[in-house]
């Protein structure tokens, strides 16, 4: 079974997000999170049935602390290979 990945943001370093207004019931307001330092993923299996799985999955950086594409990259297959075997497991479904 090969599970695909497709990557849900562009890695900045921040994310906006809604909360509820505490203002206005019923009613939500954007925020803008700082310090981020995972990207959302979403993993789909190539099963007769697909699994779709969601998750972040933590940025790389390199010595030098600035983002690295590649290694981030290569990061999400490993984290996608785990995600495999726990479908194929079960686990996840």
């Amino acid at each position: 079974m090969a599970v695909t990945y497709e990557l849900l943001e562009t890695f900045t370093g921040t994310r906006v997000q809604s909360i509820p207004d505490p203002d206005n019931e019923g009613e939500t307001i954007e925020e803008t999170v700082t310090g981020i330092t995972d990207i959302q993923v979403r993993f789909t299996s190539d099963d007769d049935t697909p699994v779709v799985y969601e998750r972040s999955v933590n940025v790389c950086f390199d010595a030098d602390g600035v983002y690295d594409a590649d290694a981030t990259a290569a990061r999400v297959v490993e984290v996608g290979m785990g995600v495999s075997h726990k479908i194929a497991a079960g686990v996840i479904a």
